[in-house]
């Protein structure tokens, strides 16, 4: 159940006769768009290319799904100036496609779907089963806070494909996380849609449930990611857990939006305290997902 953040990426571009892109970010992101022209042109887009630049202030490593940010902000850009119609979950399905063409894992559609199929003020439920999905409602009152722990990761450097065979090949471990993890999801998705009062507490209980289980079950988690945790709830948060791949990036927090600022820096100064990493925060709120600007 992700959502997509109002942090991301922007192209500004015109038709060309070949795909030529200029971003002041670091060497590396041309594979993927490279890939993602490579399997548009599967779908039979027309071979009609992009000139401009890339704009992003979406942090890179900080497991917030940049990599699907920019294939998605790519193929949007893509399709659009080819008038190639796709629709949205065929789109995530090649974006899909591409990441492993790309970097060679195999990672799974959830941060391509959240990036095109998100809504402002919801997070995306999605059987990725069976891709349906439906939109559901967050508390208006709270902020997501994105707290980077400064420790930078990419899924092809990390243990995420060992963590997938494992889980394929029935690991108790491994297995006992994706079972509880989805439950967790249902129990909060009917949280969300209760009316009236919002049993905030049972958002932290089952954040909390979520956190200790990528900790111990799936061993995903870094000690600088579960301290952040820990400080978030000191902080006040309302529920707090790992983001991302893990083996490095960010935790997420829910947090009282008034409140986000001061809850942001008494967790960044008690965590640069403890650990030689500047670490960064980021107040967010759920948005609309990519499209044509």
């Amino acid at each position: 159940m992700p959502a997509a953040l109002d942090l991301g990426i922007r192209i500004d571009c015109v038709a060309a006769k070949r795909t030529r892109l200029l971003s002041d970010k670091a060497g590396g992101w041309q594979r993927y768009v490279t890939a993602v022209e490579d399997e548009l042109a599967t779908l039979g887009r027309p071979p009609v290319g992009i000139e401009g630049t890339i704009h992003s202030n979406l942090p890179i490593g900080a497991g917030l799904a940049s990599s699907a940010a920019l294939e998605v902000a790519v193929g949007t850009a893509l399709c659009a100036v080819a008038d190639f119609d796709v629709e949205p979950l065929d789109l995530a399905q090649a974006l899909q496609r591409s990441e492993y063409r790309a970097v060679g894992v195999p990672s799974g559609i959830m941060d391509q779907a959240a990036s095109l199929l998100g809504r402002a003020g919801h997070a995306l439920l999605l059987d990725t089963s069976t891709l349906e999905y439906e939109h559901v409602l967050l508390p208006p009152e709270l902020a997501l806070l994105v707290i980077d722990s400064g420790v930078s990761r990419t899924l092809e450097s990390s243990a995420y494909a060992d963590r997938r065979r494992e889980v394929e090949e029935g690991h108790p471990a491994r297995v006992r996380h994706i079972e509880t993890e989805n439950q967790r999801v249902r129990e909060v998705v009917a949280i969300l849609r209760e009316t009236g009062r919002q049993p905030l507490d049972e958002l932290g209980r089952l954040f909390s449930e979520g956190q200790a289980s990528l900790r111990d079950d799936l061993e995903v988690t870094i000690p600088e990611l579960d301290l952040l945790v820990v400080l978030a709830y000191d902080a006040g948060a309302v529920a707090a857990r790992m983001t991302g791949g893990g083996f490095g990036g960010s935790i997420v927090a829910l947090v009282d939006g008034e409140r986000a600022d001061e809850i942001a820096r008494q967790v960044l100064s008690e965590y640069r305290r403890r650990f030689d990493h500047q670490g960064a925060a980021h107040i967010c709120a759920a948005s609309d997902g990519a499209r044509e600007l």
